[in-house]
């Protein structure tokens, strides 16, 4: 999967250290390669030979390396321990020049300390440090938020003498917002730490023989290469490597947690685990909820279809508590791999009419419930409503298995300013005369949060609530809703305007 439709998501990170000082350059390659859907634009390396850092950073997804092309790559990025990123752009600006730049893993260096992260989340207040840093650092510049987690970073090492504890703490102390970290620093100390709210996922696990550790945003990039799963990293927690395997630290307590709902719903791979279950699982058990909570729909309805590829797990469940066919009547092209929710908007609509094609003979004259993981925009189901009205059916009633998203999200989902959610702008029976539905049924919260197995405590919804975690971003949320809805034209993102700053 690249990118498909819906919201884009920020990064995926990799990293692994080799106790016996054997490549980690193919550990590295795979553990991103599983983790393409997870950031389409840039993908970056970066190793350490027990001397230097080597870095390699290009544009798009990992690519397949084949022959001989595969003996430049161990060349290029030798060493025993390493880190790599994929991205999509939650920060900074959209331009070659700009992503190439932007590309992790990011490395600063002063005082005659250096260090290099790899990070999956966003920061909030990150433009609140841009002068404080350029001068304390003279190289410093910044691109977007991944500059600021760095020299952070690296303030609070050259501020603690190289204690990594004390630099983690310094860090979650001063960045409002998720943050899920790899790094490694100049003299090769390999370590990870998640946010206080633990918003972006992080795991840990390690080859049968022990020989190797890895840290990574999904449990898939682990079985990819064929690791043991060992455990999720807590909320505020920092892992650092010994000479003999890893010590745990919790750096601070936070009893409020707010793991990302909106993994289960459309970001992770639906083979990836999330507090013991395959995200498939949690999906399908969301097209049950729905059955549900809209018997009447299910009863008028005739067949149902999923929008590939997210919505076929919701499929099975709403096929399962119904007992409705399940028609397989909207077919992806396989090779039209964009994420439709991560493309820019002058992308978005040519991609999303390629990418599905509609079996029109399976849907003439049926009343049709199509499954969608969520609704952002409404470009996806508008297309593939009117696909749908074109080929004849007789109805057509949407099910959504993410609530309604009223607010903008803050933490590394690219739908980051109210005008572009057409949840915030339009009840329910407006969505549906706009994208051409009959009807749009969202599962609702209560069940979402019942079905992770997880408390309303432990999840961010920032997203369908409006209550935020993080202050900053409670404080941006708020103040950005009441000047949108005093008629004020948003400008770009909410955390990187300037006004929301103050």
């Amino acid at each position: 999967m690249k990118r498909e439709k819906g919201p884009s998501i920020g990064c995926g990170i990799f990293g692994a250290i080799s106790y016996e000082n054997q490549p980690i350059f193919p550990y590295i390659y795979w553990g991103l390669r599983a983790q393409n859907h997870r950031g389409h634009q840039s993908h970056g390396f970066l190793t350490y030979d027990n001397k230097e850092f080597h870095t390699y950073k290009n544009l798009d997804l990992v690519p397949k390396v084949k022959g001989d092309a595969i003996n430049e790559w161990f060349k290029r990025l030798p060493g025993s321990i390493g880190i790599g990123n994929v991205r999509y752009t939650t920060s900074g600006k959209c331009d070659e020049a700009s992503i190439i730049e932007g590309t992790q893993p990011a490395t600063a260096e002063s005082d005659g300390i250096k260090v290099s992260i790899s990070y999956n989340g966003n920061i909030v207040n990150a433009l609140s440090f841009k002068k404080e840093l350029a001068e304390k650092f003279s190289e410093f510049f910044y691109n977007c938020d991944s500059d600021v987690v760095c020299h952070k970073m690296l303030q609070g090492l050259i501020d603690n003498k190289g204690d990594i504890a004390d630099a983690a703490r310094f860090v979650m102390e001063n960045l409002d917002g998720a943050y899920s970290v790899l790094g490694i620093t100049g003299e090769g100390q390999f370590f990870a730490f998640k946010d206080p709210h633990g918003i972006k996922p992080l795991c840990a696990g390690h080859d049968p023989e022990h020989k190797t550790f890895a840290f990574s945003s999904e449990t898939v990039s682990l079985d990819m290469n064929s690791f043991v799963r060992d455990f999720e990293l807590n909320p505020g927690e920092l892992v650092i490597a010994t000479n003999d395997g890893f010590k745990r630290i919790q750096i601070i307590q936070n009893p409020k947690h707010a793991f990302c709902a909106f993994e289960y719903a459309y970001f992770a791979r639906p083979d990836s685990i999330f507090n013991g279950k395959y995200v498939y699982e949690i999906r399908e058990e969301f097209g049950r909820n729905i059955v549900k909570e809209f018997p009447e729909i299910v009863k008028d309805a005739d067949i149902i279809m999923s929008v590939p590829e997210t919505g076929d797990d919701p499929a099975m469940g709403v096929h399962e508590a119904s007992g409705l066919r399940w028609e397989r009547a909207s077919r992806r092209h396989r090779y039209v791999t964009e994420r439709a929710f991560i493309l820019l908007n002058q992308e978005r609509y040519s991609t999303i009419d390629k990418k599905i094609n509609i079996l029109g003979s399976k849907v003439a004259g049926k009343r049709v419930i199509i499954t969608e993981d969520s609704i952002v925009r409404g470009d996806t189901t508008k297309v593939i409503i009117e696909k749908l009205r074109a080929a004849g059916a007789k109805k057509v009633y949407v099910f959504v298995t993410f609530p309604r998203i009223i607010g903008p999200c803050f933490y590394g989902i690219d739908m980051s300013s109210y005008g572009q959610l057409i949840g915030s702008r339009h009840n329910t029976e407006e969505i549906a005369k706009i994208i051409g539905a009959d009807s749009v049924c969202y599962q609702s919260i209560e069940a979402l949060i019942n079905t992770t197995h997880q408390t309303e405590e432990q999840l961010c919804l920032a997203c369908v609530t409006g209550k935020y975690p993080t202050p900053c971003a409670q404080k941006m949320a708020d103040a950005m809703k009441k000047r949108f809805q005093e008629g004020y034209e948003e400008k770009g993102r909410i955390y990187e305007n300037e006004e929301t700053q103050a």
